[in-house]
């Protein structure tokens, strides 16, 4: 299937669409976009006339603040960054609220932490509030919560936030609109002699590459981060574009098939809401490292861990936890949670099933990581 074919399929289908716009777009020297805004906003709506529903993941309430308190730079201060964000926060959601007015839509603003991901009971009601908004014809806007964020809980960037938010909310498609065209091998606002990249089937090092000579400014994500959201959404089935939110009409220019941008192939087997929580909302405790009779069994035959094939164990963590699994080279294939404390599976590695009892008294569970409670983030299948 060429480019255009599989774009239009992929646009066409998607009835549940997550747009992402970056500080670049969304910025001027003297503050907020509002015309842009103005035309993003319109598009959006006239997606939703079509019968899609739209999520809207914006950055731009730190340049925004930044401005407005005329700041030279980014404060270095946690408590000053996050008093800058919410400065810019008010304005950037009350010119979203009189944008979509002007289309007679009504707007909601959602903000969230990491940890509110991580947490399934907070995961689900943020699912459920998203779901029910949708429902009501409502726009949800999505930020994070810049307020309550510290290290610990932060997503680190919006091009992060909008793959989370595209895997809760099980979406289409991910739209990702920046200052310039799409991916390309330099950085264009740099050096004369780039090429586009209209395609990506598989985000390998080269692609990483590319993408690290390509640096935000006002936000706090450059391409590299778009990569890495890239990543997650396309492993999990869902396809992201990255496209130019400066070109007018270039939301309805992608949805008629323009080839617009960069589009990233996704694997052609969608994860399960809860298998994307599984792999990409849960921070990992430590890490199991497994030898090759593993790896094929969990990759090639969909098995459980069992702890025959455990070689190491990493880090300190406990029942139900959140862990990473890799092969031998140190390569992540998967995340998982543990039915056996870290201090117990360092025992019992290398042993059958039926010697667990013998091990340590009691056998729980056969499997220290069950089939329904893994998934594999690292694939070859687009």
């Amino acid at each position: 299937m060429n480019r255009m074919m599989n774009t239009r399929h992929q646009f066409s289908q998607a009835r549940r669409v997550v747009v992402k716009v970056g500080s670049n777009v969304l910025t001027l020297d003297q503050g907020l976009n509002l015309p842009v805004i103005a035309s993003i906003s319109h598009e959006i709506g006239h997606l939703m006339s079509a019968g899609r529903q739209v999520i809207l993941v914006s950055s731009g309430a730190m340049a925004a603040g930044m401005r407005k308190l005329q700041l030279p730079e980014r404060p270095s201060a946690i408590p000053a960054r996050q008093a800058v964000a919410a400065v810019g926060q008010a304005g950037l959601i009350l010119a979203y609220e009189n944008a979509f007015d002007r289309d007679g839509r009504k707007v909601a603003q959602i903000l969230l932490t990491a940890e509110d991901m991580t947490n399934r009971k907070r995961y689900l009601n943020a699912r459920n509030t998203l779901n029910t908004l949708l429902e009501w014809g409502v726009v949800p806007i999505v930020n994070e919560n810049d307020t309550v964020m510290v290290e610990e809980i932060k997503f680190g960037d919006n091009d992060n936030l909008a793959a989370v938010i595209a895997l809760l909310m099980d979406a289409d498609l991910l739209i990702n609109l920046t200052d310039i065209d799409g991916l390309y091998n330099k950085d264009p606002r740099v050096h004369a002699d780039t090429r586009l990249l209209p395609e990506i089937d598989t985000i390998g090092k080269d692609i990483e590459r590319y993408a690290g000579e390509i640096p935000g400014a006002l936000g706090t994500g450059g391409m590299l981060t778009k990569i890495k959201a890239a990543r997650k959404v396309t492993a999990a089935g869902i396809p992201m574009v990255i496209a130019n939110g400066t070109q007018p009409d270039i939301l309805r220019r992608l949805f008629r098939g323009s080839p617009s941008g960069t589009f990233f192939v996704p694997r052609t087997e969608r994860l399960s809401s809860r298998k994307c929580w599984l792999a990409f909302s849960l921070k990992p405790k430590g890490a199991i490292i497994i030898d090759e009779g593993a790896v094929r069994a969990i990759q090639g035959r969909g098995k459980s861990l069992l702890p025959s094939g455990i070689v190491r164990v990493i880090g300190e963590f406990s029942v139900g936890d959140p862990v990473q699994f890799m092969n031998s080279e140190g390569a992540v294939l998967g995340n998982g949670l543990v039915n056996y404390a870290a201090s117990d599976i360092r025992k019992i590695k290398g042993l059958k099933s039926a010697q667990i009892t013998d091990c340590l008294g009691e056998k729980p569970y056969d499997e220290v990581i069950h089939r329904d409670n893994l998934v594999l983030t690292e694939t070859t299948a687009n």
